[in-house]
């Protein structure tokens, strides 16, 4: 009886504890499981991203990221041309197949411009820095976890929100309840209309020291039409 008293006791804890941990916590949590050693705020690395879509060609992706340096890299491979930017302390230089001199021609045909560029290094700096970014200005957390049963298995949910000038997204991040890994995440730009995508997150890739998800498939919320699938690996 005693032993059973232990037992009701411990999975009472756990549960409790489950039910009362804040979202600062949740993100502290999983913050450690994916970068135990805090290297995301010093990071000088580079990986590559193969994007697979129903619709499309196979698009190879070279990131480099010298944070302290303030450089960040974008290598793209597709169809047999190249082409991307370099960032280095905001001064930003396109280039295709290995020359800065693009025409009005290709620059619009690969979109080419430094806004793109902008917006593709903060694609990539925001969601392989995940969960690690959601400690950045701006980023607002909801206090209260959810629990969630998504594909089956339950999750504990952590709401995201942005100050107006970072963002107007609602985001939902799904952490593993035992270790906290980060293994689906959801936006809408209008929630009420079920718009926006749900990502689902499989195996671990370790990038200097830094668990990062192997594989993201990209589905719609509205009618889990499949999208593609990324898949990362070491440079």
């Amino acid at each position: 009886m005693k032993h059973l008293f232990l037992l009701i006791t411990l999975c009472y804890v756990t549960i409790s504890q489950a039910q009362d941990i804040t979202g600062s916590e949740l993100l502290s949590k999983a913050i450690a499981f994916h970068d135990p050693n805090g290297n995301w705020k010093t990071f000088d690395g580079e990986f590559k991203v193969l994007m697979e879509s129903p619709n499309s060609s196979n698009r190879l992706s070279t990131i480099s990221l010298n944070t302290p340096q303030q450089k960040f890299s974008l290598l793209v491979e597709k169809d047999g041309d190249s082409y991307g930017y370099h960032f280095d302390k905001g001064i930003c230089n396109a280039f295709l197949n290995g020359s800065n001199e693009i025409s009005e021609e290709d620059i619009k045909s690969y979109r080419l411009t430094c806004d793109r560029g902008e917006t593709m290094k903060n694609y990539y700096t925001y969601l392989y820095g995940l969960p690690m970014k959601l400690r950045d200005p701006g980023t607002l957390l909801d206090d209260s976890v959810q629990k969630k049963t998504f594909n089956g298995k339950e999750y504990l949910v952590l709401k995201v929100t942005y100050d107006e000038n970072v963002g107007n997204d609602v985001w939902y991040f799904y952490f593993d309840p035992e270790t906290y890994a980060m293994e689906v995440y959801q936006f809408y730009h209008d929630e009420s209309k079920n718009d926006g995508e749900y990502i689902l997150l499989e195996g671990l890739e370790e990038i200097n020291g830094i668990k990062m998800p192997k594989t993201r498939a990209w589905y719609m919320n509205k009618d889990n039409k499949y999208l593609g699938t990324d898949i990362l690996s070491k440079s």
